[in-house]
């Protein structure tokens, strides 16, 4: 991260801001739509430049409830259909949540422009990484999405099924700067290997604001209702403030808020050391040599002259604003296919919308979230042999289906180009959904993809 960029808050920026943040909360629905408006050309220019199509402000809205899993008379986990905020007639992937205010896109865009930017080693890139920016990984198919590129993890399990880490992480960088004296590489004696596709950041900090205490009401450890589903929320301790918080962020569901999520990144995925990650890591590297293959003093992420802002503050902000990606409107087919996907128990795992926590800022409190995941770990046949803070080597944290139509590849390798793949591949937790899919007609499995390719 630059900290010698300039003109991050000049007063056109701000005024460009207000503009479009005002855009934002007019109820334009026919500029929304592509349709003519009787907003000035010039305003409607500087959104088709900048390819943010402004969505207009929530309404309630209303339609067929589905199935909410387990717990359902959680008062914050809904099985209603969300409001109008979630239509992709509305929201294009890559925009801001609607009714932000104008400081709040202000931070939105700025943390675009970090999430974009390019790395050096001068600035700090290095010395191992696996991209080059945020952005490198998360393009598709806008900004804050997914990618077909993946990271590598290793480790060792010994006789008894105990994870051992090597050379002190399990993330194992595919580059480095030259002369590459500090390239990572995977010690003989590691007999697990995984991949990690990246995960799509639409919605972020919607489910950063979903309460701790809704997501652990969710967990069934011991299976007492004796469904065969065990999930278990993550109990980690939050880098950026020490406490213990319940994961949700990351296939292990090892980070709470997005601070910290986004910090791990920077240090991990570019090499950028920051103040809640102040150490390079290059598994297998000495300590001697790693510094001297580092340019820069950590940590390399400063605040910005002009803004005061840090890089990972700007992740931050980007990422909390971040649209979440609409369901289509369903089918008949669809429908039905709703219908079998709650029959089949896969709402069990994939919890078709939780709640948001009360909060001063009304965008995020007491919304409904329709992300379709517990956000706990479960076993269900999918996992990459990797320990990883509260999660162990066989547990995955239930992905998010929302946006799955514009998501490939699937599953946390990246090894399934379908949904229906991915629903193959189910195993433990999930045995009896998959045989349940397996069971039904071709014409009801039809029907249950097409629901899935709605959301």
């Amino acid at each position: 991260m630059r900290c010698s960029k300039q003109n991050r808050m000049r007063p056109d920026n701000r005024l460009i801001a207000m503009i479009l943040a005002t855009i934002l909360t007019s109820g334009l629905s026919g500029l929304a739509l592509g349709q003519s408006s009787s907003f000035p050309v010039g305003a409607r220019n500087f959104i088709n430049a900048s390819k943010l199509s402004m969505p207009r402000s929530p309404v309630t809205g209303s339609g067929p409830s589905s199935g909410s899993g387990r717990r359902s008379q959680n008062a914050s986990v809904s099985g209603s259909t969300p409001a109008a905020i979630f239509s992709t007639r509305i929201i294009q992937p890559g925009n801001p949540l609607v009714g932000i205010t104008a400081e709040e896109f202000e931070r939105f865009r700025l943390g675009l422009e970090d999430f974009s930017e390019v790395e050096n080693a001068a600035e700090g890139l290095g010395p191992a990484y696996n991209g080059t920016g945020c952005s490198a990984c998360h393009n598709s198919p806008a900004i804050g999405g997914i990618s077909p590129v993946s990271e590598v993890r290793a480790g060792r399990l010994d006789e008894e099924g105990n994870f051992e880490v090597l050379g002190g992480s399990t993330l194992f960088q595919i580059f480095s700067i030259p002369n590459h004296a500090c390239q990572p590489i995977i010690p003989p004696e590691a007999n697990v290997i995984a991949k990690r596709v990246p995960i799509p950041l639409f919605g972020a900090g919607l489910i950063e604001a979903i309460a701790d205490e809704t997501i652990v009401d969710l967990e069934d450890p011991d299976d007492h209702d004796n469904d065969g589903i065990s999930g278990r929320a993550a109990r980690i301790i939050d880098v950026a403030t020490g406490r213990e918080r319940i994961g949700r962020f990351g296939w292990k569901a090892q980070h709470a808020t997005l601070l910290a999520f986004g910090a791990d990144a920077y240090r991990n995925e570019m090499g950028i050391t920051n103040d809640l990650f102040m150490k390079e890591i290059a598994p297998g590297v000495d300590p001697e040599t790693l510094a001297f293959c580092d340019l820069r003093p950590d940590p390399e992420d400063g605040p910005d002259p002009v803004t005061g802002l840090r890089g990972i503050d700007n992740f931050e902000a980007f990422m909390k604003f971040l649209a979440p990606i609409g369901k289509e409107l369903l089918t008949e087919e669809a429908t039905w296919g709703e219908q079998l996907f709650s029959l089949l128990g896969c709402v069990a795992c994939h919890v078709p919308v939780l709640r948001t926590a009360p909060t001063e800022n009304r965008i995020f409190s007491e919304r409904e979230v329709p992300l379709f995941s517990d956000l706990l770990l479960h076993d269900v046949g999918t996992g990459d042999g990797i320990a990883q803070e509260a999660a162990l080597p066989n547990e995955i944290r239930t992905p998010s289906l929302w946006g799955l139509r514009l998501r490939r590849p699937l599953l946390h390798d990246g090894s399934a180009a379908t949904p229906e793949q991915a629903i193959r591949a189910h195993k433990s937790e999930a045995e009896a959904a998959r045989k349940g899919f397996e069971d039904l007609s071709e014409q009801e499995q039809m029907a249950l993809l097409a629901f899935l390719d709605s959301l």
